[in-house]
């Protein structure tokens, strides 16, 4: 038995946080899980996992090796993963994370369509609107909707994007509409916690220059659909993706604020790892969305 076998059933069992889900997970018994996880300490001379029979813990050790195993485990899956392309086409597992509230609408669409197009291509789609680490949790791309911060990781720029703070006309007759984004502090306004800032939204000042004004409610909630409806409902002013309240904007149930004091920049990104080879699935997924928004944006 090699020692990436047994490397990867180490991580395996630390990644599912003991050796019978471990098992469960990939189909192998939970003695041949613990035997892998023996033999590689024997062969390392040093205890990664203390283990009792209720308790189960990385040692210092196991925690430094995990880390480093996790590193090689994905340059040889990157290294399969060429050589395969290289040979038979674009094949293999490919993970991505993207927001629940744009993959409902549109974004969606061109992932079934990418399927359809790449059968050999194995979708393992994770749908979360709070933001993922990437390498941490093992992702190949993901979608990102925000004013995309600096970071290790390569960005390709689908679509703009911005956000709209609206509110409805029953709120608006009863409080007024906020003349300054400062009028919001005294204001009900719904916070979606997916947000970067959360409760501190930015704005424009007179001057052009970014500020932020801190807002609370009665309602906090990582869903901007849960938002959207809360807003409807007259509970407060909300601060929602454009793409989620486009026919509200345009019916009228929802009415637009501060249009000129919402700083813009923001956009729909594809983003993976930095890496040295960049795998063939990956760079033929992002290449697809790309040509898939640019195609909607001349339609």
């Amino acid at each position: 038995m090699d020692t990436l076998t047994r490397m990867q059933a180490f991580v395996d069992v630390v990644e599912a946080e003991g050796f019978s889900a471990a098992a469960r997970k990939i189909g192998r018994s939970k003695a041949l899980m613990s035997k892998y996880v023996r033999e590689l300490e024997d062969e390392l001379g040093i205890l990664l996992l203390n283990r009792t029979t209720r308790q189960f813990s990385l040692t210092e050790a196991g925690e430094v090796f995990h880390r480093s195993a996790l590193e090689i485990l994905q340059k040889v899956n990157d290294l399969q993963d060429t050589v395969r392309e290289a040979g038979t086409g674009h094949k293999g597992r490919l993970r991505i994370s993207a927001p629940r509230s744009l993959t409902d609408l549109e974004i969606g669409l061109p992932i079934v369509e990418f399927a359809l197009a790449y059968p050999d291509i194995t979708l393992d789609i994770n749908l979360d609107d709070a933001m993922v680490d990437m390498v941490e949790d093992g992702f190949d791309v993901a979608i990102r909707i925000s004013r995309l911060a600096d970071s290790t990781l390569i960005a390709k720029k689908l679509d703009s994007f911005r956000v709209i703070l609206c509110a409805a006309p029953s709120f608006l007759e009863k409080y007024g509409p906020p003349e300054s984004p400062n009028d919001l502090g005294d204001l009900p306004c719904i916070v979606d916690t997916n947000m970067m800032r959360r409760a501190n939204w930015c704005f424009l000042d007179d001057t052009g220059e970014e500020y932020s004004v801190p807002v609370r409610g009665n309602i906090e909630v990582n869903s901007p659909e849960v938002a959207r409806r809360a807003a409807l409902a007259g509970l407060g002013i909300a601060l929602i993706p454009e793409f989620s309240i486009e026919a509200e904007l345009e019916d009228g149930t929802l009415i637009s604020l501060l249009e000129d004091r919402i700083p813009s920049g923001g956009g729909i990104y594809a983003v993976y790892p930095h890496r040295r080879h960049v795998p063939g699935k990956v760079r033929v997924f992002v290449d697809f969305l790309s040509d898939w928004f640019k195609k909607k944006r001349t339609d």
